[in-house]
């Protein structure tokens, strides 16, 4: 009895600062790192077909800000990426909704296995993909 308050109190502890932060936005750094010679083709497919959806989540407001760029210069092979795309979420709870742009795909690409197909063709020429949740630090 005594461990079921325990935890029942530790838990209700831990809630209100939980509940707080899936009210602060949320940023979601996507890291792309594409077969060499594919990087056209790679931005062509990611306009057409997954941005747009961004883009409708945007229009939602789940979504407030996505930005994407690459490197002047490239890197050596390990750390090379070729785009990186930062999404900043109105919170927590909308970046990992994993019905975010579902709702949008029906009326943007009636003809859905042409998207699979492209969307598949998209990961197939990358070499890597990796995304880092990250925070704002306060220097002052």
């Amino acid at each position: 009895m005594n461990k079921s308050i325990l935890i029942y109190m530790l838990c209700s502890l831990a809630l209100p600062s939980f509940a707080q932060t899936t009210q602060e936005t949320f940023t979601i750094e996507n890291y792309y790192k594409v077969k060499w010679g594919y990087a056209d083709e790679f931005i062509t497919l990611y306009k057409k077909n997954h941005y747009p959806l961004l883009k409708k989540a945007m229009e939602k407001g789940d979504l407030i800000s996505i930005t994407m760029e690459k490197p002047r210069q490239h890197a050596s092979e390990e750390s090379r990426w070729d785009y990186r795309v930062t999404l900043v979420f109105k919170n927590m709870q909308a970046a990992f909704d994993p019905n975010l742009t579902e709702p949008y795909k029906k009326a943007l690409y009636p003809d859905g296995e042409k998207l699979k197909k492209e969307e598949q063709r998209r990961f197939e020429i990358l070499i890597a993909h990796w995304d880092v949740e990250v925070q704002g630090v306060p220097l002052d």
